[in-house]
């Protein structure tokens, strides 16, 4: 278990380059070396101990966080859009053009298991394991899904009415939150079911929510600002420009005090979330 003040950001990049950095000063702590193509999602395990990247190689890579090492490579038929690894880093998901949710076992990756091979009708793009036997899918088909793992049996989908952008769990764990079009939506992880649905006047890509505060941030595909809401009322409260590129990545520390932003400008930007001193503003 990591330290309370103490966690890591990961990033992805079209120059197929991944890195982990210090997550509250942002300092670069290493590079991933090993892709061949870009990498369209990175994400660390619960512990920080491994990393997993989805690429435009054909692949997905399993690496040692302390190291750099690449501990595995998991060759796909196509591109690989998005990676998550389980609650336990024992399993990785990964999902993408070819429209196969793939389960790896890492102690066995040579047998992936298949879910829903012939339900997913569009790119998978986005993938979150909630509790230990459930992943949810985002498509191109505009509909979110619930498996149940043990099964491999659709438990729930919704509709979101355009093609799915992104989806997250909240870091409390409570929430999903997704975007599609100029939404974004709030899903209860326990039932399942659509708690809010907000419309806004932009294309969204991404959207993180801080529960303690009630606002959530979000990024878009067609303009460069960082705007922040309240969850209650669904005004927009602020914005905040500095990136010269779409936004397709957001996310909040897990203490709450800073989210980070990525953009198509090759920038990762840190923002304050807290009154007092914190981080690189003491």
């Amino acid at each position: 278990m990591l330290p309370d003040d103490e966690y890591y950001l990961i990033s992805a990049c079209k120059d197929g380059n991944p890195m982990i950095r210090d997550g509250i000063t942002g300092d670069w702590i290493g590079t991933f070396l090993g892709h061949k193509g870009a990498v369209w999602q990175a994400r660390l395990s619960n512990d920080a101990n491994l990393a997993a990247t989805a690429s435009a190689d054909f692949s997905a890579k399993i690496w040692d966080t302390f190291t750099g090492e690449c501990l595995q490579t998991l060759v796909h038929n196509h591109i690989v859009r998005t990676v998550t690894f389980a609650p336990t880093p024992t399993h990785i998901a990964t999902g993408g053009p070819e429209k196969k949710l793939r389960v790896y076992d890492l102690a066995h990756s040579d047998v992936p298991l298949e879910i829903g091979a012939n339900t997913h009708t569009g790119t998978i793009k986005s993938l979150v394991w909630s509790g230990p036997n459930t992943i949810i899918s985002g498509s191109d088909d505009k509909q979110l899904r619930w498996w149940d793992i043990r099964t491999r049996q659709l438990v729930s989908q919704f509709d979101m009415g355009e093609s799915i952008t992104s989806c997250e769990l909240s870091p409390e764990g409570a929430l999903i939150s997704a975007t599609a079009g100029k939404s974004a939506f709030f899903f209860d992880t326990q039932s399942r079911q659509p708690i809010k649905g907000i419309k806004t006047e932009y294309e969204l890509s991404c959207v993180a929510l801080h529960q303690p505060s009630r606002r959530f941030i979000t990024g878009g595909s067609s303009d460069t600002w960082v705007r922040v809401y309240d969850y209650d009322t669904e005004a927009e409260l602020e914005v905040y420009k500095g990136h010269h590129g779409s936004i397709w990545s957001v996310g909040f520390s897990p203490d709450g005090k800073l989210y980070a932003t990525g953009s198509e400008d090759g920038t990762i930007k840190l923002w304050k979330y807290t009154n007092q001193p914190y981080g690189l503003w003491k």
